[in-house]
Protein backbone atom coordinates (compact mmCIF):
# COMPACT_ATOMS: atom_id res chain seq x y z
CA UNK A 1 0.00 0.00 0.00
CA UNK A 2 2.58 2.12 1.11
CA UNK A 3 4.72 1.45 -2.13
CA UNK A 4 1.48 2.37 -4.22
CA UNK A 5 1.53 5.50 -2.82
CA UNK A 6 4.74 7.05 -2.93
CA UNK A 7 4.68 5.60 -6.72
CA UNK A 8 1.67 8.20 -7.32
CA UNK A 9 3.08 10.90 -5.17
CA UNK A 10 6.31 10.72 -7.27
CA UNK A 11 4.44 10.93 -10.16
CA UNK A 12 2.24 13.73 -9.24
CA UNK A 13 5.05 15.99 -7.30
CA UNK A 14 7.35 15.21 -10.83
CA UNK A 15 4.66 16.18 -13.21
CA UNK A 16 4.42 19.61 -11.19
CA UNK A 17 7.96 20.33 -11.12
CA UNK A 18 7.74 19.89 -14.92
CA UNK A 19 4.88 22.21 -15.18
CA UNK A 20 6.89 24.81 -13.04
CA UNK A 21 9.50 24.82 -14.78
CA UNK A 22 7.14 25.27 -18.13
CA UNK A 23 6.20 28.25 -16.12
CA UNK A 24 9.46 29.19 -15.13
CA UNK A 25 11.19 29.48 -18.81
CA UNK A 26 7.45 30.61 -20.56
CA UNK A 27 6.60 33.32 -17.53
CA UNK A 28 5.66 36.74 -19.38
CA UNK A 29 7.25 38.51 -16.46
CA UNK A 30 9.76 38.15 -13.93
CA UNK A 31 7.36 37.93 -10.73
CA UNK A 32 5.86 34.98 -12.70
CA UNK A 33 9.38 33.60 -13.22
CA UNK A 34 10.32 34.02 -8.99
CA UNK A 35 6.93 32.47 -8.55
CA UNK A 36 8.03 29.41 -10.65
CA UNK A 37 11.18 29.50 -8.87
CA UNK A 38 9.99 28.95 -5.56
CA UNK A 39 7.91 26.57 -6.98
CA UNK A 40 10.67 24.28 -8.01
CA UNK A 41 12.29 24.70 -4.92
CA UNK A 42 8.99 23.42 -2.77
CA UNK A 43 9.06 20.68 -5.73
CA UNK A 44 12.48 19.56 -5.12
CA UNK A 45 12.00 19.76 -1.67
CA UNK A 46 8.68 17.22 -1.96
CA UNK A 47 10.71 14.78 -4.03
CA UNK A 48 13.71 14.35 -1.38
CA UNK A 49 11.51 13.84 1.42
CA UNK A 50 9.61 11.18 -0.91
CA UNK A 51 12.91 9.25 -1.70
CA UNK A 52 13.78 9.93 2.00
CA UNK A 53 10.12 7.83 2.73
CA UNK A 54 11.01 5.40 -0.04
CA UNK A 55 14.34 4.40 0.71
CA UNK A 56 14.45 4.85 4.86
CA UNK A 57 17.26 7.19 4.83
CA UNK A 58 17.47 10.55 6.91
CA UNK A 59 19.85 11.97 4.71
CA UNK A 60 17.35 13.04 2.29
CA UNK A 61 15.48 15.06 5.01
CA UNK A 62 18.53 16.72 5.81
CA UNK A 63 19.32 17.81 2.38
CA UNK A 64 15.55 18.90 2.07
CA UNK A 65 16.20 21.45 4.78
CA UNK A 66 19.23 22.70 3.10
CA UNK A 67 17.18 23.51 -0.38
CA UNK A 68 14.36 24.66 2.01
CA UNK A 69 16.90 27.21 3.38
CA UNK A 70 18.11 28.12 0.30
CA UNK A 71 15.41 28.70 -1.78
CA UNK A 72 13.98 31.01 0.99
CA UNK A 73 17.22 33.34 1.03
CA UNK A 74 16.92 33.01 -2.84
CA UNK A 75 13.09 34.17 -3.49
CA UNK A 76 13.89 36.86 -1.07
CA UNK A 77 17.11 38.28 -2.83
CA UNK A 78 15.31 38.40 -5.63
CA UNK A 79 12.06 39.86 -4.27
CA UNK A 80 14.05 42.69 -2.90
CA UNK A 81 16.35 43.05 -6.00
CA UNK A 82 13.40 43.51 -7.88
CA UNK A 83 11.70 46.47 -5.98
CA UNK A 84 14.38 48.10 -5.09
CA UNK A 85 17.35 47.78 -7.91
CA UNK A 86 19.95 46.61 -4.94
CA UNK A 87 19.82 43.67 -2.77
CA UNK A 88 22.47 44.85 0.31
CA UNK A 89 21.24 48.19 1.73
Amino acid sequence: MLATALLIAFSLVTLALLLSFIRLVKGPDIPDRILALDTLYINAIALLILAGLHFGSSLYFEAALLIAVMGFVGTVAFSKYLLRGDIME
